[in-house]
């Protein structure tokens, strides 16, 4: 059962990263994926996204499946121990589905889903990786050092460069992102200063 879920997830990653001109000329959905074990590790932040309300009504299967799993995921704690704040950490949530922590393996690209409530700002950050983030449901507010903000919702995709800082900032609707990494795999992201 729990194999199911995951591949329900994958299936839908697959679709929504090969259906985006954006992602797919990003990085090709991988062909080297392996499955590997998941010890869940629940945060607050996986409540809240199983209980969000503010998404569009109706089915959405890439962010159905997203929900689904949350219950099984390694959630991960990618700024624990510095000064992001209390409130960030307990509303901010993001867990793996290709790459370290997640149910499938790859050494060509890792995913993630990062999921953000209504009023939430990310605060600027960087990491080697370059990165794609493809909206699934909501709308946010995307920052790119030295480039003009967008504002970005369904199906929309937002590049970041290597080492670029990068923020986001959640306004009246909460977003979930399906987030792309194509390289840099060994760097966790760290605040910019």
């Amino acid at each position: 059962m729990t194999r199911d879920v995951w591949d329900r997830l994958l299936a839908e990653a697959r679709r929504a990263h090969t259906g985006s001109a954006a992602l797919s000329e990003f990085c090709a959905f991988p062909d080297d994926l392996a499955a590997q074990d998941v010890t869940a590790f629940p945060i607050a932040a996986a409540e809240l996204m199983a209980r969000e309300a503010g998404f569009a009504p109706g089915p959405n299967p890439f962010r159905d499946a997203f929900v689904a799993a949350g219950p099984l995921a390694m959630w991960r704690e990618t700024y624990k121990g510095t000064d992001i704040g209390e409130d960030f950490m307990a509303r901010f949530g993001c867990y793996c589905l290709i790459g370290a922590g997640g149910a499938f393996a790859s050494q060509k690209m890792w995913a993630w889903v990062v999921y953000m409530p209504a009023d939430l700002h990310y605060r600027w950050h960087h990491h080697p990786a370059e990165e794609a983030y493809y909206v699934i449901d909501g709308t946010a507010e995307f920052f790119r050092y030295g480039e003009a903000p967008e504002r970005l919702g369904a199906k929309t995709v937002s590049v970041h460069r290597s080492n670029q800082p990068h923020a986001m900032t959640t306004h009246e609707a909460p977003v979930m992102a399906y987030v792309v990494w194509r390289n840099g795999f060994e760097t966790p992201p760290v605040l910019t200063e």
